[in-house]
């Protein structure tokens, strides 16, 4: 198959489909990190998102869209920022491509769009992560659990409890945003074997 995997830097997915054979690509404004530039299409995705592909994996920017950053709703709605990151969101899951996946952390588009189709953790596919996952699914069944692992939590002096991996990426102030972007290899095998 022809898979865009767009809003990815990181290749996680595009690399794990082409493990198995298809044609993905990666797609993003940033340039990728994953290794592999000759996969990846530096540049907006709807430049690129009407070359023919039977499958797209996208990963839109959740920054004005997710519950965690509530606090700043207002602002964001009053400046606009907010409805640019929903009709980013609703342009990509409505795209004429015949399988789409779209991921997202909770957040708004509950409401704005539709419920996802599906909510995932990283546990569930090896990965001894808790940070809870949207999936919007065109065409494509619902990930099946890989291989459910404990997620590695930690509990502050105050009694709330976190995600390892959360609490420890939130030291790195200046890359906190992109490594909590990147898609863990679990749920990128799951995608590839299941959705390929």
């Amino acid at each position: 198959m022809k898979v865009l995997v767009a809003c990815e830097e990181s290749q996680a997915v595009t690399i794990a489909f082409r493990a198995k054979g298809h044609e993905a690509y990666s797609c993003d404004l940033q340039p990728c990190s994953g290794g592999r530039p000759e996969w990846h299409y530096q540049q907006d995705v709807f430049e690129v998102i009407d070359m023919g592909w039977d499958m797209m994996v996208a990963f839109p920017p959740c920054t004005h869209l997710a519950v965690s950053g509530a606090a700043w709703f207002k602002q964001k709605i009053a400046d606009g920022r907010q409805q640019e990151g929903i009709d980013f969101f609703v342009k990509i899951v409505t795209a004429k491509i015949p399988l789409i996946a779209v991921e997202n952390p909770v957040g708004i588009m509950s409401t704005k769009f539709a419920k996802p189709s599906q909510i995932i953790q990283p546990f569930y596919f090896g990965d001894p992560v808790k940070k809870t996952t949207c999936l919007w699914l065109i065409g494509l069944p619902k990930l099946v659990p890989t291989k459910i692992v404990e997620p590695e939590l930690i509990t502050l002096k105050t009694g709330a409890t976190f995600s390892k991996w959360d609490y420890d990426i939130s030291m790195d102030r200046k890359n906190r945003a992109k490594l909590r972007s990147k898609t863990f290899p679990g749920i990128a095998a799951a995608m590839a074997d299941q959705w390929g």
